[in-house]
This record gives structure tokens, sequence and C-alpha cells, in this order.
């Protein structure tokens, strides 16, 4: 399985970016996308995340200022970033997780790589 991410880059303050991540290989069914975002000398931090067919679930410090949304029939997970802060600089991570059934379900959890994003002041 891999999770390819594209759209990071270098933005002013209160600019905006849009993060791609699609998701390819053996997959059985997705349920839960979203990103995650490690900046230097802290620990990764759930930005948003949106189950199939569910709500999304947004960190505090991002509320208001960046939507996520999803394409099932693609396995893509985007991330509209609006207002940016110099505090949103980190890596971004696309994350995924698929459950699958059994005697006992297993649930899979597939990473992308990292895209950096780095908002200057």
């Amino acid at each position: 399985v891999q999770l390819v991410e594209s759209g990071g880059g270098l933005v002013q303050a209160w600019g905006s970016l849009r993060l791609s991540c699609a998701v390819s290989g053996n997959i059985f069914s997705i349920d839960t996308m979203g990103w995650y975002r490690q900046a230097p000398g802290k620990q990764r931090e759930l930005v948003a995340s949106i189950r199939s067919g569910g709500s999304p679930t947004f960190a505090d410090s991002v509320k208001g200022r960046f939507t996520i949304s999803r394409d099932n029939a693609k396995n893509t997970v985007y991330l509209q970033m609006n207002s940016l802060k110099p505090e949103d600089t980190a890596v971004y991570y696309c994350h995924a997780d698929e459950p699958r059934p059994g005697l006992v379900t297993t649930t899979y959890d597939y990473w992308g790589q990292g895209t950096q994003v780095t908002v200057s002041s």
C-alpha cells in the first residue's frame, strides 16, 4: 500500500496551501483518512481526519482555518489550509487506516512519507 502526498511548500503567513494524498495498492476498504503533523522537537499530532461517510475532526489549533475532504472513489484525501500561521510549519503526514474483517478485525495503519509545509512570517 502506498500513500503519495503532494502540495507542500513555502508560503507566507495568511496564505493558503492544499495537500493531497492518494492511497493505492492492495486495499480492501479504507476507513479513516487524515493528516498529522510534526514540528521540530515536538510530537506528531493529529491535524484533521475524516471517516468514510463520517464527519471530520479537527485539532483546536486549526478549526476554522483548515478543511478536510475525501474522494472515496479515488481513495484520496485533501487538506485545504487557509490563513496559515508560522506555527503551522511542520512536516505533514497523510494517514489512512483499513479494518480487515476476520475472526478478529485487524486494523492496518498506513503512512505517507511526509511533505514539508513552511509558513514564513
